[in-house]
């Protein structure tokens, strides 16, 4: 029979292709150097992609279509990251009010 192999036969070699070999090298090293981030190549998208691995209130990926933009995008995510929330431009524990509404005076001037 054809295309089976027998006892003591030698296998057939097959040529193993690789599939963007340089591109998943450099993900695995840019996964080694950035030790807060899981970095991944897409072979169908033929894109960097980065996951934060930080604790925050939603899950923090980027993406690029190099390995130089995804460390840029990497590192402006972790500077957003480090800067404080802005101040809210009103005081005094009162919320502001609502788009479209006006806010009842009491008396003696405060409102409501």
């Amino acid at each position: 029979m054809t295309g089976r192999h027998r006892d003591g036969q030698p296998y057939a070699s097959v040529y193993q292709r690789v599939w963007d070999g340089p591109a998943r090298a450099e993900a695995e090293r840019l996964d080694q150097v950035w030790s807060d981030w899981t970095v991944l190549y897409s072979l169908g998208k033929r894109s960097f992609y980065a996951v934060a691995s930080w604790d925050g209130p939603q899950v923090v990926v980027v993406e690029d279509a190099t390995s130089e933009g995804l460390e840029g995008r990497m590192q402006e995510a972790e500077m957003a990251r480090m800067v404080p929330a802005a101040p809210t431009p009103h005081d005094g524990g009162e919320s502001p009010p609502a788009e479209g509404t006006t806010r009842r005076r009491r008396r003696g001037g405060r409102a409501a």
